[in-house]
């Protein structure tokens, strides 16, 4: 335990607080955060980048190990981490292989200004900083955090369920600090049993179809010390991660992960458990005959007895992995390997090993970690136990099973029990062993392979098959006579992310078959009078306007569902005008399914040459998909300054446009040190340019800011490339679009000015720039341009002469500004000195709207300057929320 400052002087730092209207308003200027500072480098645990599947998602700012695999398709974010993989880390689990559930995007917080809310049942209701967090007492212990859905898709085998497939690694374990809930509760007040005080409810940041996520917990469990409930701000003593929750979550040891409300936001002391709708339709484990139909119209969901709160006893197998090979030569023993937990802080105190079915046990090796102080348990154990090669041959055409047993003499039962949400399953871990003849093994050898109920996710695998036509109750075994070719690659493939199994690659003949590309023009109806649609004319449907995508050859509307989708519209625009089959499948149910048919409205087709609309030609010369990446080529590089850059890339053909509407931004991907690297960027040129674009980028070189000793990882890649070399670009994504002539879209809002103002950072110029320059082009736009340009010196600004160029040329239309930290000695300046500040804004910018003007006002630059410089000096000058918009 790591003490800090005494409770006494918690409480004096705590009513020395900023005022809560203060903190929530600060929270709110935070929701655009540049996250490339150096106070976040924490958030990339591994030095992994942005992963290229989260590009076109609101999670396109949180690194992520590539190795995850991922249940529920690109997003939200619902992963665990290969299972061998797992437990080669040990008892304690970095975070960047923890799993992860995610109900949404994860909010964009920030330690500096985010605040926790504590109101009810207490007598001094207030609102507590990180900083006045971090300043109380902590305590850090190590604690097994599991989703209450882990193992869930061996239920799924056997009948479907509402939820997604976990397959064994939806646990892991960490060491967290924070604060006792215990000692926050005392500090505000707490009041007694007999005023009502009965349970404590968390809300989290996470805004999701029906509200926040939210759930509680009796008082009486929150009040007692030696049960080391904390609000938690570190995970393997450094700060959270965005997936984990940061800056602050709840750590409820013994519990499952779905009361760990993260990004936590308000604890409110009551007289009755959480109202929350996630509180109800979460986290309970139902009686078999339950199901969902049966669960909606009963009300069973609000029966407190079904709540699963406590772990309950539970164990897998790591070693043999799915599909590991093991030839009988082999000399020494073979090493089984696995984890096991329980709840409520109870040891495990046995894990037992069977290598004939069931008959006989054989007790593991166990290593703990230590208790708490109070004598819990709050961490799983991994178990081991050396085997004879003469043994493990008991088992072939067989199965190894493995049970663990905790101090109540809990253990795991022979079968699983169905329920509806397939949370706590917890039957014997069974791994199935084949033989495998000496023509199908790696050397040739007599060797046996090894197979697990199941795959996490979608994939095909594993020796559990769902029920069907053939199968139609219960599950079934399937033993194929030889593993099928390439079993003997099934680790390296696991640790790619591959969906590749033994079984999945045995029925690879099985899969489903495209439809046969037809011959019919387009849109044509077949003779039962089904639509032909072209996936040209489907790619043209990919925004909140009109949203359609593709499953199993069916094309389907979404867009009268965006409002109604649970999980958010971004779930189904992110995968509009494409074929989404694998990310539907990974996630939806047979409700879902049946559903989905309502927004019936074709089949895919290929249309004859010729017959696509002259719009689909213009859209082939688009450069940028949203959908995939398109390789480009440097074919010119111009040294503006010692740190500048002109770069010229060219497009597929001179033909090619880039396809970007002004003031939007695509992403570039590059490989960076053997590993994937993403930025934005916006180009000085517009889709005027043909066959090329430009950008001017600024070198942020290594070793030369204290604060960033490796510098710039691709802008520092841009300065390596030589002329030949190729990057990858994707896009277009920005939620600010100018038309022309002053109309102009926010975020699918149109809109229309006469006068326009910026305020531009360093290299945030280029958006505005680009506005600003396709704007000069047309001569019947009259929209008047103020640009405030701010830099650390005169010769960080960018592009000035262009600028000074259109000052003069149009002093009607564009008014330039400057502002510098500093001046060096001697250096004439007949602009500004210092940091933005109210004044400035009113001598350079249009006034507002609230004064009669038709003005609108961007932004774009480091958040700081934005949230603490533009913002409030605009809401100061009488700008409204209205009125401005930050790139």
């Amino acid at each position: 335990f790591v003490p800090t400052p005494s409770l006494d002087l918690q409480v004096s730092i705590l009513f020395a607080a900023m005022p809560p209207s203060e903190n929530s308003q600060m929270s709110k200027a935070s929701m655009d955060i540049d996250y490339t500072q150096e106070k976040f480098s924490h958030f990339d645990q591994g030095d992994y980048g942005i992963d290229p599947r989260d590009a076109d998602t609101p999670d396109n700012w949180v690194p992520r190990h590539p190795s995850l695999i991922r249940l529920t398709g690109r997003h939200p974010f619902n992963v665990e981490p290969p299972l061998t993989l797992l437990m080669e880390q040990g008892l304690i689990t970095p975070p960047a292989l923890h799993f992860v559930r995610d109900h949404g995007c994860c909010p964009k917080l920030d330690w500096d200004t985010h605040s926790v809310a504590i109101s009810g049942l207490v007598n001094n209701p207030m609102e507590l900083t990180m900083p006045q967090i971090a300043a109380m007492e902590s305590i850090t212990f190590a604690c097994t955090v599991t989703c209450a859905g882990n193992r869930r898709k061996e239920q799924n085998m056997t009948k479907q369920t509402v939820g997604f497939n976990w397959g064994p690694a939806g646990t892991s374990c960490s060491k967290w600090t924070g604060v006792r809930l215990c000692d926050v509760l005392k500090a505000a007040g707490i009041k007694d049993r007999k005023d009502g005080a009965q349970f404590v409810c968390f809300e989290g940041a996470d805004k999701l179809p029906n509200g926040f996520y939210g759930t509680s917990m009796p008082l009486t469990l929150a009040m007692d010390p030696n049960r080391d409930v904390i609000l938690a701000y570190e995970q393997n003593g450094l700060r959270l991660t965005p997936d984990h929750g940061y800056p602050l979550r709840m750590i409820i040891p013994g519990w499952i992960g779905g009361r760990m409300v993260k990004w936590l936001t308000k604890i409110i002391v009551t007289e009755k458990e959480s109202d929350n709708y996630y509180h109800f339709f979460d986290n309970r484990i139902l009686p078999p005959q339950v199901d969902k139909e049966i669960a909606d119209r009963d009300g069973w969901w609000y029966k407190p007895e079904y709540l699963f709160n406590e772990l309950n006893i539970n164990s897998a197998m790591s070693s043999p992995a799915h599909g590991e090979v093991l030839p009988l030569s082999t000399s020494g023993p073979y090493t089984l390997k696995g984890w096991a937990y329980s709840g409520g802080g109870r040891k495990v105190t046995r894990v037992e090993t069977s290598l004939d079915g069931g008959a006989t046990w054989d007790l593991c090796e166990l290593e703990h970690l230590p208790p708490s102080e109070a004598g819990f348990y709050w961490t799983w154990c991994h178990w081991s136990r050396s085997v004879s090669m003469q043994d493990m041959m008991l088992a072939v055409s067989s199965e190894i099973q493995v049970r663990a047993w905790d101090e109540s003499s809990n253990t795991q039962p022979n079968r699983l029990t169905w329920n509806v949400m397939g949370m706590g399953n917890n039957p014997v871990f069974r791994v199935k062993v084949h033989s495998c003849p000496k023509e199908s093994s790696p050397d040739g050898q007599l060797s046996i392979w090894f197979e697990h109920p199941t795959v996490p996710g979608p994939a095909a695998g594993g020796w559990m098959v769902k029920p069907s036509v053939d199968f139609p109750v219960g599950t079934k075994s399937i033993t194929l006579p030889t593993p099928p070719a390439g079993h003997h690659q099934w680790q390296n493939e696991l640790t790619g992310n591959a969906s590749y199994s033994p079984l999945a690659m045995a029925k690879k003949d099985e899969a489903v078959i495209p439809p046969p590309p037809s011959v019919l023009p387009v849109n044509p109806k077949l003779p039962d009078g089904t639509r032909v649609i072209s996936m040209d004319e489907v790619a043209r449907h990919a925004s909140d306007d009109s949203a359609w995508i593709v499953v199993k050859g069916k094309v389907y509307d979404c867009t009268p569902f965006l409002e109604e989708h649970p999980g958010g519209s971004a779930s189904i625009t992110m995968n509009a005008g494409a074929d989404c089959t694998e990310d539907f499948e990974a996630v939806h149910s047979t409700k879902a399914w049946n559903q989905l048919e309502d927004y019936y409205i074709g089949v895919v087709g290929t249309a004859p040459a010729g017959s696509a609309s002259k719009a689909a030609a213009v859209e082939d010369l688009r450069t940028l998909d949203p959908k995939k990446k398109v390789g480009v080529t440097l074919v010119r590089k111009d040294v503006i300054s010692h740190d500048t850059r002109r770069l010229r890339f060219a497009l597929p053909t001179d033909k090619h446009i880039l396809g970007l509407p002004v003031g939007n931004h695509f992403f570039v991907n590059a490989t960076v040190d053997g590993k994937p690297c993403m930025r934005a960027y916006t180009p000085t040129t517009t889709d005027d340019d043909v066959g090329f674009f430009e950008l001017v980028v600024k070198i942020y070189f290594k070793n030369v800011h204290p604060k960033f000793p490796d510098g710039g990882k691709m802008s520092q890649h841009f300065e390596s490339m030589a002329v030949g070399d190729r990057v990858e670009i994707k896009g277009p994504i920005g939620h600010f679009t100018y038309l022309g002539r002053g109309s102009f879209k926010v975020k699918n809002e149109l809109r229309s000015c006469k006068k326009m103002g910026f305020i531009c950072g360093g290299t945030g110029l280029t958006p505005a720039y680009q506005v600003i320059k396709q704007a000069l082009k047309d001569k019947e736009d009259s929209t008047e341009f103020h640009l405030l340009y701010a830099n650390q010196t005169p010769a960080d600004i960018l592009l000035r002469e262009e600028l000074d160029g259109w000052a003069a040329e149009h002093p009607d239309r564009v008014k330039i500004w400057y502002t510098v930290d500093r001046v060096a000695d001697g250096e004439e300046w007949a602009f500004s000195k210092g940091f933005i500040n109210d004044e400035m804004l009113k001598a350079h910018l249009p006034a507002p709207p609230a004064d009669g003007e038709d003005s609108f006002i961007g932004m774009c630059g480091p958040p700081p300057m934005i949230n603490f410089a533009c913002i409030p000096n605009l809401t100061k000058l009488g700008f409204l929320e209205h009125d401005y918009v930050s790139f």
